[in-house]
């Protein structure tokens, strides 16, 4: 599963299908180095391959490193004691997770599973202490990063309480299509790679009251739905119903 950092694109020649320094310099942790800085970083990278439907780490582990998605998504959930399962979040390449246990050395607060086939940065938090001490940009970048993540959970909690079902159906739709959309002739393609039970948890609802949500909107042209996808085709209608 794992093996020596290569900085070479998925196929194996730099300039290819993906340019994974490219996606490693989005992220938080290498946004705030010069070159020289990253590709120092970037010697102590452990690459990590998953198949669909492999967990890296589970819920309570010890964590030691943390992760950026070079390809492919990734999603974070967590179990209840009754064994229902709690989609926190999906995530794709240049983000990163595993983070909190840098500053916080306690078990790991979600499962982080393969939505589909993954490649994945590893760095070890021994690792990275050293340029946590020794660069504060670093660190301030990485502490952004969890602010932002706090921010979102708060909004999530306030939709919970304050946002109806459909409302929170289209604000999440709206998120995924900003982070994993493409443009085609007739509207945004979101393929989310989740399936209904998942979207429906990442919702925070009933898979029925979810797909009743989604048929709705289809119904009123403003998506068409597509296996584990769906097309955008009226952003604003659905901007208003996020509000």
């Amino acid at each position: 599963m794992c093996a020596a950092w290569s900085g070479v694109s998925h196929n194996g020649s730099r300039g290819g299908r993906v340019n994974t320094e490219d996606v490693l310099g989005k992220a938080p942790l290498f946004a705030a180095l010069d070159r020289e800085s990253a590709a120092a970083l970037r010697t102590s990278i452990t690459e990590v391959q998953l198949s669909k439907g492999q967990t890296l780490f589970h819920e309570n582990e010890t964590g030691d490193r943390l992760y950026v998605v070079l390809e492919g998504k990734i999603k974070l959930s967590r179990t209840s004691p009754d064994g229902r399962e709690n989609l926190l979040s999906v995530l794709g390449p240049s983000e990163m997770f595993g983070e909190l246990s840098l500053f916080d050395p306690r078990p790991r607060t979600a499962t982080a599973t393969a939505l589909t086939e993954v490649r994945l940065a590893g760095l070890g938090h021994d690792d990275l202490r050293p340029w946590l001490t020794g660069r504060p940009e670093v660190a301030l970048h990485l502490l952004r990063a969890l602010a932002q993540r706090l921010r979102r959970t708060n909004d999530v909690l306030a939709d919970l309480v304050f946002t109806d079902v459909p409302g929170r159906v289209a604000k999440q739709l709206l998120d995924l299509a900003e982070r994993f959309g493409n443009k085609t002739d007739d509207g945004l393609r979101v393929h989310h790679d989740l399936t209904q039970e998942e979207l429906a948890q990442l919702v925070g609802a009933s898979r029925e009251t979810v797909n009743k949500a989604l048929a709705d909107f289809a119904q009123r042209g403003w998506l068409r739905i597509e296996a584990k996808a769906v097309v955008i085709l009226d952003m604003d209608r659905l901007y208003n119903r996020s509000r």
